[in-house]
């Protein structure tokens, strides 16, 4: 992915827009990107708190720097690593570290859902030109029913089968359920709830202020600043950290507002490459610290 983008734009091209970019808006969206990530180690301990875990501020960011750099290497292998080192320096039993992990991604996920819903309600009459456009209405009608079908099918089999299988995905669904509902029975619900806005909006704005540096995009639509950051989102669990996959998300996402190749994926590398560049120093920093903050709890 990262040869397919760079086949599409030249590096001496991403270069000059690197050049010619307006950093005082890469600076502001790097901030507001570390202020998202603040935000999510502070919502951490309203989840831990419940179970009887007060633990240290210091240790909750740390953690969560260090889950974004080693995701870099290991996909996924970051929720483990962050539930790990509140064991190793909190005593916070691995199980239900890593549940409340667990039961943090559904809340993302539903803030999530709710962007895509907002996006398709503001841009549908967009959205369904394009569609129709490009594809045939009987067919993508066709595929929707097979798929609601299959889906039907899969869950009835799901409800009645005694497999190992099934009882296995039975129990997830269940758990997935059960951590999301938690979520409203915390004490301090309203602080959680609004932190985990705050995160999402963080995001959102530092996608949009960071389009600003590039001149070719000055005015670009809302629609295409939703679409593209919902793109954008989706390409960093195709690869680790969105690494190749984030620039060609975006240029296929502006692509469809008629934005010109070469900015949409030199604005996609300058948008990775800078929240990126923050994630290693300050992951690093945090993998390093972490011992030595601790050094009293050791001793």
């Amino acid at each position: 992915m990262v040869w397919y983008s760079l086949s599409k734009v030249s590096v001496e091209e991403l270069l000059i827009y690197a050049k010619n970019a307006d950093y005082k808006w890469i600076f502001l969206g790097v901030f507001l990107g570390l202020l998202s990530h603040l935000s999510r180690a502070y919502r951490w301990l309203f989840m831990l708190e419940p179970m009887g875990y007060k633990i240290k501020f210091g240790n909750s960011t740390m953690a969560v720097f260090a889950t974004y750099l080693i995701n870099y290497t290991i996909p996924r292998a970051g929720e483990v690593a962050r539930a790990s080192i509140i064991t190793n320096y909190e005593d916070v039993p691995f199980e239900k570290g890593f549940g409340t992990i667990v039961a943090e991604r559904i809340a993302d996920m539903i803030v999530m859902l709710g962007i895509i819903g907002i996006t398709l309600f503001l841009q549908f009459d967009f959205i369904y030109t394009f569609l129709i456009e490009k594809f045939n209405p009987t067919k993508i009608l066709m595929a929707l029913f097979v798929v609601a079908l299959l889906l039907i099918f899969f869950l009835r089999f799901i409800r009645k089968s005694n497999s190992k299988i099934a009882l296995k995905i039975r129990t997830f669904v269940n758990g997935l359920i059960e951590g999301a509902l938690s979520i409203f029975k915390m004490k301090k619900k309203w602080a959680f709830i609004f932190h985990t806005l705050f995160i999402w909006g963080m995001y959102l704005l530092m996608f949009y202020v960071t389009s600003l540096a590039i001149d070719e995009l000055d005015g670009i639509s809302a629609g295409a600043i939703l679409i593209g950051f919902i793109s954008a989102s989706f390409s960093i669990a195709a690869t680790n950290g969105g690494i190749g996959s984030y620039p060609i998300a975006i240029y296929a996402a502006f692509s469809i507002f008629g934005i010109a190749e070469d900015p949409s994926i030199a604005f996609g590398w300058i948008m990775w490459a800078s929240q990126t560049l923050m994630i290693i120093i300050f992951g690093g920093l945090s993998l390093i610290y972490l011992p030595i903050y601790n050094r009293k709890k050791s001793q």
